[in-house]
């Protein structure tokens, strides 16, 4: 049997899933030279303290905190460090020094992404990112390879696994916002400072990698629409249960077209999800994003969107990829950007509506609410009326759903009714998806 090839790998970041990652890299080693033709040489881990306490399984010699020099003795460099900065400039170093880059880290893409994608190209490197989006989910990889072929018409995402055990403690526990997020702190699945999730922050860094990846057109972080979760309330999530909905934070990527020709919308907000969808049976932390393809047509791939051993599951899938890349030779696979589709504004986006007013409980007031909706040419397909609770006495409760509008014409419609003497408060308005 031909000897195999030692590839020297090095590991930027020694957290939850780079500690997960040493550990199966030096257990199964034998495993993934068979697989990959190669042998997978873990020649160190950057981290920045040495002293710090780690997995007994790795030898303490592997440690170095001088992670320029690891970078120029590696074939392949796994960033799992996090953030921005030294990461970008640790991808810099380790792509103009020759080697393959496996990365998780989607703040890093959706901002740089652009620059890195375009340096590996220019030097022949490859740069590996299964682990960005959905943790052990493989999304990039069937997006990127298996799809490439096809024509991907939308994505819908739960991209975060904090708002969807939020939502989900909501729906099925009865639990208001800050319990289900104490609850979500305490099982370790939100941070000291969740922001980053409940504001919808991490949901869009995914959604702009991959409306990229799914419609061939570099799509910048800072296009992406963005809401977060902190608005909804429990009554918004019985309503929706009521109604036939679950309340879920999406992440959705959209090829639209219109009368101006073709473009691509990304975007995350709380939505509607039909009972009856695949999505709405996503639970706890759990991730899932939803493709509809023009001839594949609906896939669904579904699993943990987070955790040490999960996400390294999917770096560890990345390194059989580049390990056996380096065994057969040749240039990297350049990221295909090339059909420059505008990214559209949340204007241009047409769905259906769910919205809640609080209004003056007197004759006359439903039909002045419909002629603000006709004004602005907003269908109104359903209306449920409810007195409201004695502490406001004097209003009632209009729930009303629409048929489909642009985010144009509803917004008028939204500052008309906030206007009108006859509304009291516009109380939410939720977009329905997946119908």
């Amino acid at each position: 049997m031909t000897p195999y090839r030692t590839l020297s790998i090095a590991l930027l970041g020694a957290g939850s899933v780079g500690g997960q990652v040493a550990s199966l890299l030096l257990q199964h080693g034998d495993e993934l030279a068979a697989r990959t033709g190669a042998r997978l040489e873990l020649a160190g881990i950057a981290v920045r303290d040495l002293d710090a306490e780690r997995a007994a399984d790795i030898p303490k010699h592997l440690f170095t905190t001088d992670a320029r020099e690891l970078i120029l003795r590696s074939n392949i460099v796994i960033e799992l460090i996090g953030g921005i900065e030294p990461a970008r400039e640790y991808i810099i170093h380790a792509l103009t020094s020759g080697a393959d880059v496996i990365t998780g880290n989607k703040a890093l893409l959706a901002l740089h992404g652009a620059e890195l994608f375009d340096l590996a190209e220019q030097v022949g490197a490859q740069l590996y990112y299964e682990a960005a989006v959905g943790g052990a989910i493989p999304i990039i990889r069937p997006l990127r390879d298996s799809l490439a072929g096809d024509r991907v018409e939308r994505i819908l995402g739960i991209v975060n696994g904090t708002t969807n055990f939020i939502l989900d403690r909501m729906d099925t526990s009865g639990e208001d916002f800050a319990t289900a997020l104490a609850a979500a702190r305490q099982l370790g699945y939100a941070e000291a400072d969740p922001s980053g999730d409940v504001e919808g922050h991490d949901a869009a860094q995914k959604a702009a990698i991959l409306a990229t990846l799914a419609f061939h057109t570099r799509v910048p972080v800072e296009s992406v629409y963005r809401e977060g979760i902190t608005g909804v309330t429990l009554a918004q999530v019985e309503s929706a249960r009521k109604a036939g909905y679950v309340v879920k934070l999406l992440a959705i990527c959209e090829r639209l077209s219109d009368g101006d020709g073709e473009g691509v919308s990304a975007r995350v907000y709380p939505a509607l999800v039909p009972a009856a969808h695949p999505l709405a049976a996503v639970h706890g932390a759990n991730n899932a994003v939803f493709v509809q393809a023009e001839a594949a047509g609906s896939l669904m791939f579904y699993g943990a969107g987070a955790g040490g051993l999960e996400t390294a599951s999917a770096v560890l899938g990345d390194l059989v990829s580049a390990a056996r890349r380096h065994v057969v030779g040749g240039p990297g696979v350049a990221e295909s950007v090339g059909a420059d589709l505008p990214v559209l504004d949340i204007s241009r986006v047409s769905t259906q509506y769910n919205i809640t007013l609080a209004v003056a409980d007197r004759p006359g007031v439903l039909a002045e609410i419909a002629g603000i909706f006709s004004e602005h040419g907003v269908s109104v397909e359903t209306v449920e009326q409810t007195v409201a609770a004695p502490a406001v006495e004097g209003t009632a409760t209009l729930v009303i759903g629409t048929h489909t509008a642009t985010e144009a014409a509803l917004s008028a419609t939204v500052a008309g009714l906030s206007a009108s003497d006859a509304v009291v408060a516009v109380q939410s308005v939720l977009r329905i998806e997946g119908e």
